[in-house]
């Protein structure tokens, strides 16, 4: 766990946030500024603080966190319209918390090439 990690911090509920799923290895919660009617945001409980830190050990954790925000997506019911998942790696691509996460984006039509 990251010491000052906000993730983590969400993940062991120190912080409160609006949660949509949670199991042993998997956290997803709202984002606090959606960029779209969906916005949730699907951690691993286990702090890597980016897709290139992550190991050959998290292979299966990896998949779980698509196939949750599939899940997610088919709940809310953005499956039928479409939806975005974005996993941001560094500051250059966007990425503001150090903690691996996955952006699950829905309810609106998306333009390409994004940002």
């Amino acid at each position: 766990m990251g010491k000052n990690c906000v993730f983590c911090k969400i993940a062991t509920k120190e912080i409160k946030s609006s949660v949509v799923f949670e199991d042993d290895d998997v956290l997803a919660f709202k984002d606090l500024n959606p960029e779209a009617p969906v916005h949730v945001l699907i951690i691993p409980k286990k702090h890597i603080e980016t897709l290139d830190k992550a190991d050959r050990e998290d292979v299966q954790l990896l998949g779980k966190l698509l196939f949750t925000a599939k899940e997610i997506a088919g709940r809310s019911g953005s499956l039928a319209g479409g939806y975005r998942t974005v996993i941001n790696c560094n500051r250059d691509a966007g990425q503001e918390v150090f903690h691996l996460h996955v952006h699950l984006l829905g309810g609106r039509k998306f333009s390409w090439p994004p940002g």
